[in-house]
């Protein structure tokens, strides 16, 4: 299993650190920073997932108006890691 570490931008979370298998699956993801119920849901809720399958679901999702969200930096950060493993 690969660990992945992800700089957000324009959100509140600071931090995004994952682990991916090496069937693509995603595991243990944790966000710094940012709204911690919501994203502690969003990582209970992948747990396990298909990375691609993810990254398309969570992709363009806003948060007030910024443009982009935790969410949608998710799935920048899962599609970084899928160009690089």
């Amino acid at each position: 299993m690969k660990t992945y570490s992800f700089l957000p931008k324009g959100v509140c979370a600071r931090k995004i650190d994952f682990e991916m298998d090496a069937e693509g699956r995603l595991h243990n993801i944790k966000f710094t920073g940012g709204c911690p119920g919501n994203l502690q849901a969003i990582g209970k809720l992948v747990e396990g997932a298909e990375a691609e399958k993810i990254a398309a679901l969570l992709r363009g999702n806003d948060c007030g108006g910024r443009g982009t969200s935790c969410a949608d930096q998710l799935s920048l950060a899962i599609d970084e890691a899928l160009q690089n493993r």
